[in-house]
């Protein structure tokens, strides 16, 4: 497997995001093509506080997180902030063919519990965040002691999508052009310096490293026979089964995931009695509109259900 390394020098100086990468080296092969895959983590915190995983969707890569971290920090938890393969300084395998929704799901799980061995943990996950870390939770329920979802879902091709997230798709595969910083720009209701937009646009230096960008939206499971939809189906039946805190924090102005926080309240036992949450004033990436507000849902949430 080809792949490519951003040059660490793209990150310098990044406004907001002072932390030191750490990086998980693993087998990148489940069919045979050998070489191995780096993935990069941030972590904050005490090394002993109660473990939150952020994961960020697409186009963006753990900076999306950088108005919650140190609101998570300061109030004694172990933030792992991963960038997922493809994005931020993970590796990003050249080949479009190469980024599987299995693979992903694998790719996370090696670096998170056979890398950094992570348990109890609390996830909040937005995007393909959670198309990815739902599935871990499904499949791995025990390692995770809460959930926060916002703004994601986890399909399984049985319900038509939002004409918002069709014509996403469609504009992923077909324009010429894939400005990530513009992207993550129109997700958002406030209106980010230049120095933002170009810190989404770093992990970039030119098109061949977009290959998992462009391969994301195409990926999402949009018919009942889609690679991914019997593995969605069956993470689905864990969730329904899933009994620990389980919290939507939705924002009140995505076109994209809008009414897809009900699900999870209908289905999730963990759901049931808690203090569901629509945060005012978020766009598609809640986390540059309204972190340190879904910083804070999350540092109650921790202080209200202590482990079992």
């Amino acid at each position: 497997m080809e792949v490519l390394r951003t040059p660490e020098e793209r990150f310098a100086d990044l406004p907001g995001f002072p932390y030191q990468p750490g990086y998980i080296t693993f087998d990148s092969g489940d069919d045979g093509d050998g070489g191995t895959l780096r993935v990069a983590y941030v972590e904050a915190g005490p090394p002993d506080g109660e473990v939150v995983l952020l994961l960020h969707g697409e186009p963006s890569w753990a900076y999306l997180y950088r108005h919650l971290i140190p609101v998570l920090a300061e109030a004694g938890l172990r933030v792992v902030a991963p960038d997922l393969v493809g994005f931020g300084r993970s590796d990003k395998p050249v080949d479009r063919a190469a980024y599987t929704y299995a693979r992903h799901v694998e790719w996370m799980r090696r670096a998170l519990f056979d890398g950094l061995g992570l348990t109890d943990v609390t996830l909040v996950c937005q995007d393909w965040g959670g198309l990815i870390g739902l599935r871990l939770v499904g499949e791995h329920p025990d390692r995770f002691a809460r959930v926060v979802v916002a703004n994601t879902g986890l399909p399984t091709g049985e319900h038509p999508m939002s004409e918002a997230f069709l014509a996403w798709q469609r504009f992923s595969q077909e324009s010429p052009q894939f400005d990530v910083g513009r992207i993550v720009q129109n997700g958002t209701v406030t209106e980010l310096p230049p120095e933002v937009v170009a810190a989404y646009d770093a992990p970039f230096p030119d098109d061949a490293y977009k290959a998992g960008a462009r391969a994301f939206p195409a990926l999402v499971p949009t018919r009942p026979d889609d690679p991914a939809a019997a593995a969605n189906r069956a993470a689905w039946g864990a969730l329904a089964r899933f009994d620990r805190p389980f919290l939507t924090a939705f924002s009140d102005a995505d076109p994209i995931t809008g009414g897809g926080d009900r699900v999870f309240r209908e289905v999730v036992p963990g759901a049931t009695g808690m203090p569901h949450v629509t945060l005012a004033g978020g766009g598609h990436f809640l986390q540059e509109d309204v972190g340190p507000q879904l910083a804070r849902v999350v540092v109650d949430l921790v202080a209200a259900t202590p482990r079992r």
